[in-house]
């Protein structure tokens, strides 16, 4: 049985190779602020960070504009060692129905998930590419319920078809997602109580529903 990969050595083994003082440009797909911040405080010492916040997945089209505008409120907030900028290409979600078709009714964290993984750091990548960028990664490992060996195993198979480095993580070690909660405390957060898509929105309204019961 092959030996499980500790993606968070992998990860301070690239930090510790990384020359401070000419930092190399990274594109972090972020799903959320609160998210973001750990991976933000974390990388930012290390990394020029451009925040690339595409999520097609999120319903409805107000909570992709209501966690847009806590990511850019976030990061006018923070503070970094070096420069964090943002960008974004609107809302797409017609490509995330496109890319589950047929997978509607699986469970959340199934074959549906690692679809929507996939539509995600794919753009990333081919933006990484085309804008030159050296590191490509995504906070989404950094949640219990998001399967960090699909999230690598994704973001290394795109490394290789595009060229561009992929920052292996699993962020929510050394007590990441921990530090995710307490930021975003500290910073008046907005936490959604779902993952994004209408899909996980169904599964925590029949869960807390199923809990009144």
């Amino acid at each position: 049985m092959p030996q499980k990969r500790n993606y968070q050595h992998e990860l301070e083994q690239i930090l510790n190779g990384i020359e401070k003082s000419s930092p190399p440009r990274l594109l972090l797909q972020s799903c959320c602020a609160p998210c973001s911040s750990y991976v933000l405080e974390y990388l930012s010492e290390y990394f020029a960070i451009t925040v690339f916040y595409f999520n097609p997945n999120i319903y409805p089209e107000e909570e992709f504009f209501k966690r847009s505008a806590e990511q850019k409120r976030l990061l006018s907030l923070m503070k970094f060692k070096n420069p964090v900028d943002f960008v974004e290409i609107g809302y797409q979600s017609e490509r995330f129905y496109a890319a589950v078709k047929g997978l509607e009714h699986i469970k959340e964290g199934g074959e549906r998930c690692y679809a929507c993984y996939k539509l995600r750091l794919k753009q990333t990548a081919e933006l990484a590419k085309e804008r030159g960028f050296d590191f490509f990664t995504t906070t989404l490992s950094i949640s219990p319920y998001k399967n960090a060996d699909w999230l690598n195993e994704i973001g290394e198979e795109l490394a290789r078809e595009y060229g561009v480095w992929y920052l292996t993580s699993d962020f929510k070690k050394k007590n990441g997602y921990k530090r995710s909660t307490e930021l975003s405390e500290s910073y008046g957060m907005y936490r959604q109580n779902y993952c994004g898509c209408v899909f996980s929105m169904r599964e925590r309204e029949e869960a807390l529903k199923n809990k009144d019961i």
